[in-house]
């Protein structure tokens, strides 16, 4: 699949588990300021178990220094209705230009604010066509049923809704190129395989049967729907942003490479789900550490779901490539 170079990706952390004011800026990470106009920056922005980011794809036009505009698109939109939004009007950030909203996965913390985001940005751009880019497993109705027997449905997406908003939906289970195939400067994953022994998705996911059935609850273990973005930065490689890294974050480099034929990778952001579970997720912890030793990336950035004993194996093995995450930060590859 050919992915065309780019000059810069921009990935704005608009939201995820913590926040850190104090934080420096660095070569590669322009911090959340603590103060604008001589005043605090307040309402501080606020932090919850969820994520989205805002991805900007820069692309110089020829002999000029100037930028193609309308590559921005929205990723996930957190856990609480209007969580993001507060971060975004905290920061000043202008989202009208946004081309499109993708979502990772059909889970709770990644879309819950998407109905507010959308009714947002109706309601500033009137005319505007919402193209919103999902897998069609996002949209199952899904539970959880933990080991001791009890049982938790999880909030769904309401696709009937969502088309009654105006909402263009554009469903994909394989690679998808955006703006388009002329311009294919971000690649959506779609489903990743799952090859390695050790990233087992979510064994605890159950989907209600098509007539919704509550009681015939069916496995889901592979959160088919788990997807990543993928950009290819001029001489340095790729960027590869995940937002729960349900396939396994191995598999997602793996495959990110298969794709777009490029060994080199730049940078891996997003949430790896690693958490310290004494389980599954703590046990893939170091093999996964090590196939990312293989992949040797420039720069990883551990958000969400990593888990603090994942990310600290990070920080203790690649000190020098390690960047933390925070809300409002902005990440320039």
């Amino acid at each position: 699949m050919s992915i065309q170079e780019v000059d810069q990706i921009l990935i704005t952390i608009l939201m995820d588990n913590s926040t850190d004011l104090l934080l420096k800026n660095s070569a590669h990470a322009i911090r959340a300021p603590l103060t604008m106009n001589e005043k605090f920056v307040l309402p501080p922005p606020i932090a919850e178990h969820g994520f989205s980011a805002l991805v900007n794809v820069v692309k110089y036009k020829k002999n000029s220094y100037t930028k193609n505009n309308n590559n921005i698109f929205l990723f996930d939109t957190g856990v609480s209705e209007n969580g993001v939004l507060h971060n975004i009007d905290v920061f000043g950030i202008n989202f009208d230009q946004i081309k499109g909203i993708i979502l990772s996965h059909g889970h709770f913390d990644h879309f819950t604010g998407l109905v507010s985001i959308i009714k947002t940005m109706s309601f500033r751009q009137p005319t505007a066509i919402l193209n919103l880019f999902i897998h069609p497993d996002a949209f199952l109705k899904r539970w959880v049923i933990f080991p001791d027997g009890r049982r938790a449905k999880m909030p769904f997406l309401d696709e009937k809704n969502l088309e009654k908003m105006g909402v263009q939906i554009h469903k994909n289970t394989g690679v998808r190129l955006l703006p388009n195939d002329k311009f294919p400067w971000l690649l959506i994953t779609g489903e990743i395989p799952r090859a390695t022994n050790y990233e087992r998705g979510f064994p605890i996911q159950y989907t209600e049967n098509p007539h919704d059935n509550e009681k015939d609850l069916r496995p889901d273990p592979l959160v088919k729907d788990d997807q990543a973005i993928v950009a290819n930065v001029r001489n340095k490689g790729l960027v590869i942003l995940t937002a729960c890294g349900h396939s396994g974050i191995i598999n997602t480099i793996n495959y990110a490479k298969k794709v777009t034929r490029i060994n080199k990778i730049y940078a891996v952001i997003g949430g790896f789900h690693l958490p310290a579970d004494g389980g599954i997720y703590e046990q893939a912890i170091e093999p996964t550490i090590k196939e990312l030793e293989k992949a040797d990336p420039d720069y990883i950035v551990p958000c969400h779901c990593t888990g603090w004993k994942a990310t600290n194996r990070i920080i203790e093995t690649f000190p020098e490539k390690f960047m933390q995450s925070s809300v409002g930060t902005t990440f320039k590859f």
